[in-house]
């Protein structure tokens, strides 16, 4: 099935989170008729991120994006505060970089 590599890419990035911060917490927000699932979002000391699923990408949308040292240019998506990573299904995702930006977030919500 073609929709099968958005979840795939979903956990590929939520493992990711979880190598950088082992302890963050994951939980399911904003409820509806149109996504029930809900979205996932990933906290540590505050917000860290939101995963939303869409028909043609995943997006990663940083809370407080735009206090964060981007130096591999992973950000495509987003303005003001917020950044976000826009993933389609062939998107290579440098997991090192983007595993750094989760550590940074979070040192971010610790400051």
């Amino acid at each position: 099935m073609a929709e099968e590599w958005r979840g795939d890419r979903v956990e590929d990035v939520r493992q990711l989170i979880r190598r950088a911060e082992p302890d963050v917490v994951e939980e399911a927000k904003w409820r509806k008729p149109s996504n029930p699932d809900g979205v996932p979002t990933f906290s540590l000391d505050g917000l860290i991120c939101t995963v939303e699923t869409y028909k043609d990408k995943i997006k990663v949308t940083f809370a407080k994006g735009s206090a964060l040292p981007d130096p591999a240019a992973l950000f495509n998506a987003g303005a003001g505060v917020r950044r976000a990573i826009d993933l389609t299904e062939n998107d290579a995702l440098d997991a090192d970089a983007f595993v750094a930006l989760v550590r940074a977030a979070a040192d971010v919500n610790r400051a």
